[in-house]
């Protein structure tokens, strides 16, 4: 599946930081899923090809202007304005929980808390999320995206999503990766290029 989304008028695929790394959400999704959660889901793009997938897909945001464009869109996806904090959704009621650029937005522990109470048994969370560089291990993944920014975009433009954005982000990858391997016991964590890394957790059988 490619990285960018073919949402925009002209049929060109829409590329950003965030849409590069959808592919780790589509490959996270459980075999014989029928339910998925994006949280964030901002203007539809992700929930939009979940649901190619997954029969029953939700999106939840807090900007109404980015949902009113994700229902605009169609796709036969349920939106819901709300927090995904306080919003009543049943615990353990959803085959995937994706989060793209999300977290930052929320309390880091609060927010993996929540998400990961979400899942039911055997099923999966992805999620996306963007860090500050604290240490020299960070260096070698800045310079890389430096480097290898301008060239994506001369060769696939850039699509800047209008929802609202925090930078920099409260939390460091170091911060990131401890609290992703205490709260998520099992969870595959990976460094990207692109300001980005990634969490993909399965939670346990009942």
């Amino acid at each position: 599946m490619s990285a960018g989304a073919r949402d925009d008028a002209g049929g060109r695929p829409r590329w950003n930081h965030n849409v590069h790394y959808h592919r780790v959400v589509h490959d996270a999704v459980p075999p014989g899923a029928r339910t998925a959660l994006d949280v964030g889901c901002g203007e539809g793009t992700l929930a939009r090809r979940l649901r190619e997938r997954v029969p029953d897909v939700t999106g939840v945001d807090l900007h109404g202007p980015s949902l009113a464009a994700a229902r605009a869109a169609g796709g036969d996806v349920t939106y819901v304005e709300g927090d995904v904090l306080t919003h009543p959704f049943t615990p353990g009621s959803f085959d995937l929980v994706a989060s793209v650029a999300t977290l930052h937005h929320l309390d880091a522990r609060t927010g993996l808390l929540r998400l990961a109470a979400l899942v039911r048994p055997g099923g999966r969370l992805a999620v996306v999320g963007l860090a500050r560089a604290s240490s020299a291990s960070d260096l070698p993944y800045e310079a890389a995206a430096l480097a290898l920014d301008p060239l994506a975009r001369w060769r696939r433009g850039y699509w800047e999503h209008p929802s609202p954005t925090v930078w920099p982000p409260p939390a460091t990858y170091a911060e990131m990766r401890a609290l992703v391997h205490e709260l998520l016991p099992g969870a595959r964590y990976r460094r990207h290029v692109y300001w980005r890394w990634s969490a993909v957790w399965t939670r346990p059988p009942a």
